[in-house]
């Protein structure tokens, strides 16, 4: 079989876009387990939400407010879409998981799951399952760039760009920053963190709000690509859940470089056989798991 290279690195480059949406939101699932031990099933319904935000504040916020002139932009989206996605995470984390940290993280689980389902059917009640366009993209982003084997859309250069500048800046955050380990230490070792005076239960519900934020941005970004469903979130967490699992639960650089590399295989795996590209990553997971079972970067218990 004779494939051109060209092929091969286009598919390279459609696959890296789609590696950058698994980091961004693997990155988020990481830090909400690495940090508070919970299993947030419901990180694809916030990322939902971060579209919706997007969609609903450029088509309906100016026809709410009677003119049409103070619809949402989309750079606007980017800042106000993960402040609200990550305020109903606030909302969630305060009334309903802070009674669950004790507990087996199966609860946690059971109760995101159950809201991620909640969310999806609110959405799907008034909003057509097949998907609504986003026409919010900016004019600077549109055409495309010549990279000699391709061209490749301009806003998908952006995506892929922005999504690895804010995953390499948490990991620094979190890794390197002062705040970062007044974090890691409140998850590590509460009752000696009390004991500096430190909030331990705003840390927690701040690292519930930076996690649920990262899956609304990914929401914004993706909302002119892909079609903005109440249906997005739940297709794509599956997948995402996969790349934490390979990259191991609650490690920060696993999930950004699994999420990258994964998303390059998939778009490599399509010029070759195609009809495994849908099930790589799964294989992947498996060998993974029967290799390191706490992952690639995890670390064993």
């Amino acid at each position: 079989m004779d494939i051109p290279l060209q092929a091969v690195l286009s598919q390279a480059m459609l696959g890296l876009n789609n590696g950058a949406f698994y980091a961004l939101l693997s990155l988020g699932l990481a830090v909400i387990f690495g940090m508070l031990n919970v299993v947030n099933f419901a990180h694809g319904a916030f990322y939902m939400l971060g579209a919706f935000a997007a969609l609903l504040g450029f088509d309906y916020l100016g026809r709410f407010l009677g003119d049409e002139s103070l619809r949402m932009s989309f750079w606007a989206a980017l800042i106000l879409g993960p402040l609200i996605v990550g305020s109903i995470g606030v909302v969630v984390e305060k009334t309903m998981l802070q009674r669950l940290y004790k507990v087996d993280h199966l609860y946690g689980l059971l109760l995101t799951f159950g809201l991620a389902l909640i969310f999806e059917g609110v959405f799907t009640n008034y909003f057509n399952v097949s998907g609504e366009p986003y026409n919010g993209k900016p004019e600077i982003l549109e055409g495309a760039f010549d990279l000699g084997f391709m061209f490749f859309p301009k806003y998908r250069l952006f995506a892929i760009v922005l999504s690895l500048a804010v995953c390499f800046g948490v990991w620094y955050l979190i890794e390197r920053t002062r705040l970062g380990s007044y974090l890691r230490a409140g998850t590590e070792n509460p009752d000696v963190t009390r004991a500096f005076g430190i909030d331990v239960p705003m840390l927690r519900t701040l690292t519930y709000f930076l996690g649920v934020a990262l899956a609304g941005l990914a929401g914004v970004v993706a909302a002119p690509i892909y079609s903005v469903s109440p249906k997005m979130g739940s297709d794509l967490i599956i997948i995402v859940f996969a790349v934490v699992v390979i990259g191991g639960m609650g490690s920060i650089m696993g999930a950004i470089v699994t999420g990258l590399a994964l998303g390059l295989l998939e778009g490599v795996v399509k010029v070759f056989y195609p009809p495994l590209a849908n099930t790589v990553i799964f294989i992947v997971m498996a060998l993974v798991l029967l290799w390191r079972p706490a992952g690639l970067f995890g670390k064993e218990a």
